[in-house]
């Protein structure tokens, strides 16, 4: 039963001052009942209301007779025992009177007791049903009255009515009360049972102490220290009151209510949304840093109020840390190889290359689960099925697919996040991506890769550095969130149509998978398959009923409708013609339409592209020639035009050539003056003639050693007057030596050929592997390629067989120090 004394007993009982009974003829009986108290100290003097409950207590107060109706009442050493025997009691207590004995309604009886006197107990003589204890009177030690003493006197009452006054706790009256006080020990008893800041342990202290004078220098110390914590404490008021505003009111306000409503049993929203991210950091399972940072920012959520600022700043911050996937993965253990490849052969006509890298992964992780995931980067011509590619991929391996378009992005803060000073901060791609996917081994992709930008607002790519390196991304530290989460299980999977733009550094960290245009064959497959189905069914028609395409009618479109490496522009083509169905089905023509070429150039009028015929016409003039190129949407072809006036010495280059390109010009104009007469060529004419080249679609940028050996062909064409035979186009880097030297991208520019209706391929001969690796043959079906290792045998090919006979070339000064020049075998 724990007792709880009331702080200002004078007001509600009054301290008695002096009694019917003076102390000296007062007789303490020899033997008393005792009353164990637990956390109370009852002074002589002093009327306490006592609650009392135990059962032995309650047969002590029943047990009671006559009018004094005396007891001693003791403190126990230790509140918690609940059977106190006199050894878990004090030696000291006091002699008290029962005034009145009121009975609550719940069984417990409270007691109303004046303390007499102090008293010592000497031995407990019984236990049952109460206590029962010798006892000897212990009265005080006053000295002599001295100057010392009423010093010690007035200094207890100063400080008594100063801590009273600065004491809401304590009524005003009690500074009277002393005031009226001539007695030291009474003094003492009257300041230790009232004042409220006094513990026990002190109290009992001050019953114990005889010597009234030793009781007054306890209290100074005692008074000296509450006085201080009060001076303190009214002076933090008065700082905070001068520096109260409005929303600090609102705070001690909020305050004060969720006080009471925890006292009326309601809910506080605030402290609800507080407890519920507690409850999700914990099972999130975060790591132990991230989980640190996440109970720091928790604490300083449960005190702020939620009309400040920082408040939804913090709670914000708490719901991306306590919803992302820290140990959530897909789930997917059994790996089925085949089953991958069904899917992947589902989704995608071709790109073999592709389906084995990505099948050679799938066998190792199964293999060795704990392996960290590639970084593969798909690069090819727009429409070849790059992104796609990358659903398939996720739905083979049984992973949420996640996209990112980089395309434009300028701020490394877009991938590695703003820090949380910022108004509207948010984390960055990367982990919105991973929040989106709800696991933490997604495949996200990283699009268009080739189009981030670069300038003085930021570097994205470098910021990528780290997420693609898998030595570093375990710990991948977002700004953000500002503790490291683990993207060594995502498979990255980025997306470019060219390599140039992408640093160097960025590339070393990806595995490059190029992805070539398709043929003509492989277009029909692709639109059979997987293009004229889902065009059909998101017009509502059905494919074969309602609406049929033709080999012929799709091989029109494809040849004369679209110039493209993918299948894009071809697929819109055909939604065009599905959407004329579906009018016409709208109308209420309901016959079955079968799309011809007469069907199409009623519904999407005259052919756009006609390259076989333009590349007839233009080569039938002397000094035009077809080079091949590589571009980002593709293979194509270029025309080299080249023209001769009168003049001397002059060589003009037009056509918006790069600076490589332009000394390509010079270098085959360089190789053709110095072999000229081998061709039957007038070795003055430079001297006689100004020379202009020039390559159309000058608003284009072009630029490579790529065609060189075009040049080469175009200037002898002209100077010889021959014409290039039709359909022969060419790609190779020239050397003054008129070695024709490999160049890239053979497969496209292959592709772009056979595309614009060419029939003869020349190509390096150190490109011939590449041809056997990247073209099978059903690829070069209709076009015939032709390896040369000089200009000699390409200008042989194109412009025909040369009947002048060779003549030596004079060579160059020696005082030049320069080889000398010879006839090229």
């Amino acid at each position: 039963m724990f007792v709880e004394p009331i702080n200002s007993l004078t007001d509600l009982f009054g301290f008695v001052q002096g009694d019917n009974v003076s102390k000296a003829n007062r007789v303490i009986p020899p033997e008393l009942p005792i009353l164990p108290v637990r956390d109370t100290v009852l002074f002589p003097g002093a009327v306490m209301p006592l609650p009392v409950g135990r059962e032995s207590s309650l047969a002590l107060l029943d047990s009671l007779e006559g009018v004094e109706k005396l007891l001693g009442v003791v403190a126990q050493l230790d509140p918690r025992v609940e059977i106190p025997t006199g050894t878990d009691l004090h030696s000291v207590g006091t002699i008290a009177k029962v005034h009145k004995m009121v009975r609550m309604p719940n069984g417990n009886v409270v007691a109303f007791l004046e303390g007499l006197e102090r008293i010592h107990v000497a031995e407990v003589i019984g236990l049952k049903p109460f206590l029962r204890a010798r006892v000897d009177a212990q009265p005080d030690v006053e000295n002599e009255p001295d100057a010392e003493l009423t010093a010690l006197e007035r200094n207890v009452q100063e400080l008594f009515r100063e801590v009273v006054a600065r004491s809401p706790q304590l009524s005003d009256d009690l500074q009277g009360e002393v005031a009226n006080m001539d007695s030291p020990s009474r003094l003492s008893d009257f300041v230790a049972s009232t004042l409220p800041s006094l513990n026990t342990m002190v109290r009992q202290e001050l019953l114990e102490t005889s010597s009234v004078r030793k009781r007054l220098e306890i209290l100074i110390n005692e008074l000296s220290k509450e006085k201080e914590v009060l001076e303190l404490r009214s002076k933090i008021h008065e700082q905070v009151q001068e520096q109260v505003n409005q929303t600090q009111r609102e705070f001690l306000l909020r305050e004060q209510m969720k006080a009471i409503q925890k006292e009326l049993g309601e809910s506080d929203d605030s402290q609800a949304e507080v407890e519920e991210l507690r409850k999700k950091a914990e099972e999130s399972g975060m790591s132990a840093e991230a989980k640190k940072e996440c109970d720091r920012e928790l604490k300083r959520l449960a005190k702020m109020t939620p009309a400040s600022a920082e408040y939804m700043v913090s709670r914000t911050y708490l719901e991306w840390m306590t919803s992302l996937p820290w140990n959530k993965t897909s789930g997917i253990e059994d790996i089925d190889i085949p089953k991958a490849q069904t899917i992947l052969d589902e989704d995608h006509y071709d790109l073999e290359k592709v389906k084995n890298r990505i099948l050679d992964y799938l066998a190792v992780k199964k293999l060795q689960p704990g392996m960290k995931g590639p970084i593969l980067c798909f690069v090819g011509p727009p429409g070849v099925g790059k992104t796609s590619l990358g659903k398939s991929i996720a739905r083979a391996l049984g992973r949420k697919f996640v996209r990112i378009s980089l395309g434009g992005m300028h701020d490394e803060a877009e991938i590695r996040g703003h820090r949380r000073t910022y108004i509207g901060a948010l984390p960055g791609q990367v982990i919105q991506g991973i929040r989106r996917a709800e696991t933490m081994d997604p495949v996200l992709m990283l699009d268009e890769v080739d189009k981030l930008g670069r300038d003085f607002r930021g570097d994205p790519s470098a910021a990528l550095m780290e997420v693609l390196d898998p030595e570093q991304n375990s710990t991948f530290r977002d700004h953000y969130l500002d503790v490291p989460f683990d993207l060594s299980k995502v498979l990255f999977v980025a997306t470019a149509n060219w390599m140039d733009p992408i640093p160097e550094a960025l590339q070393d960290r990806m595995e490059i998978i190029e992805l070539a245009g398709y043929t003509e064959e492989e277009k029909i497959h692709i639109a059979r398959r997987f293009l004229l189905p889902r065009q059909t069914k998101e017009h509502g028609l059905s494919l074969g009923e309602q609406i049929e395409f033709s080999d012929e009618a799709l091989h029109d479109l494809i040849a004369h409708y679209t110039r493209e490496a993918g299948v894009r522009n071809l697929e819109r083509e055909i939604a065009t013609l599905v959407r004329k169905q579906a009018r016409r089905l709208a109308e209420g023509k309901t016959d079955k339409l079968v799309v011809t070429p007469e069907v199409i150039r009623e519904a999407l009028g005259i052919p756009k592209i006609r390259l076989e015929k333009e590349v007839e016409e233009r080569v039938q003039k002397p000094g035009v020639s077809v080079g091949l190129v590589w571009t980002p949407v593709g293979g194509d072809i270029v025309f080299i035009e080249a023209s001769k006036m009168r003049g001397g010495k002059q060589f003009t280059i037009t056509g918006h050539l790069g600076e490589v390109m332009q000394e390509s010009t010079r270098a085959a104009l360089s190789w053709v003056r110095s072999n000229s007469e081998r061709y039957g060529i007038d070795s003055d004419f430079f001297r006689k003639l100004d020379l202009h080249m020039h390559v159309p679609s000058g608003a284009v940028p072009k630029d490579g050693p790529s065609a060189g050996v075009a040049m080469v062909t175009a200037l002898v064409s002209l100077l010889t007057g021959r014409p290039i035979r039709p359909r022969v186009a060419m790609t190779g880097e020239i050397s003054l030596t008129g070695i024709v030297l490999p160049v890239g991208g053979i497969k496209e520019k292959v592709l772009g050929a056979k595309r614009a209706g060419i029939r003869e391929v020349i190509l390096p001969s150190e490109n011939e592997p590449n041809v056997k690796e990247d073209l099978p043959p059903e690829l070069l079906e209709g076009v015939q390629i032709h390896f040369v290792h000089t200009a000699d045998e390409a200008l042989e090919i194109a412009l025909g067989k040369f009947d002048v006979p060779v003549h030596p070339i004079t060579p160059v000064s020696r005082s030049e120090n320069l080889p000398a020049a010879g006839p090229v075998h």
